[in-house]
């Protein structure tokens, strides 16, 4: 599964400060069971707005994670506070429909 939230950088900061906060959050969460991975994408015509997706093997194992409250992590996601405004999107399952172009194996 995917948990999939939207990213603002508040006037006066930089994606680059909240990406730093992020990639210090990822880096302890990832350690969990079930986790596979976060991506960060830039939206192309408004840097200050950024996608962040979380891949999951299952809504369980966010759910354990997130049930664990580590504090390490909770003091990296308070400090990015003043950064940016944080709107989740939602979770969601891997695609039931898909096509990929000719070629790529899949």
């Amino acid at each position: 599964m995917k948990y999939i939230f939207e990213v603002r950088i508040r006037e006066g900061h930089s994606p680059e400060a909240y990406a730093d906060a992020w990639v210090r959050a990822s880096e302890i969460i990832q350690r969990a069971p079930g986790a596979l991975g976060t991506q960060l994408h830039r939206k192309v015509d408004d840097p200050h707005t950024l996608i962040a997706i979380a891949h999951w093997e299952s809504k369980a194992h966010r759910d354990a994670m997130e049930a664990e409250h580590d504090p390490q992590v909770a003091a990296i996601i308070r400090a990015a506070g003043p950064i940016c405004e944080i709107r989740p999107l939602g979770e969601f399952h891997e695609p039931e429909w898909q096509v990929m172009p000719l070629g790529t194996g899949k």
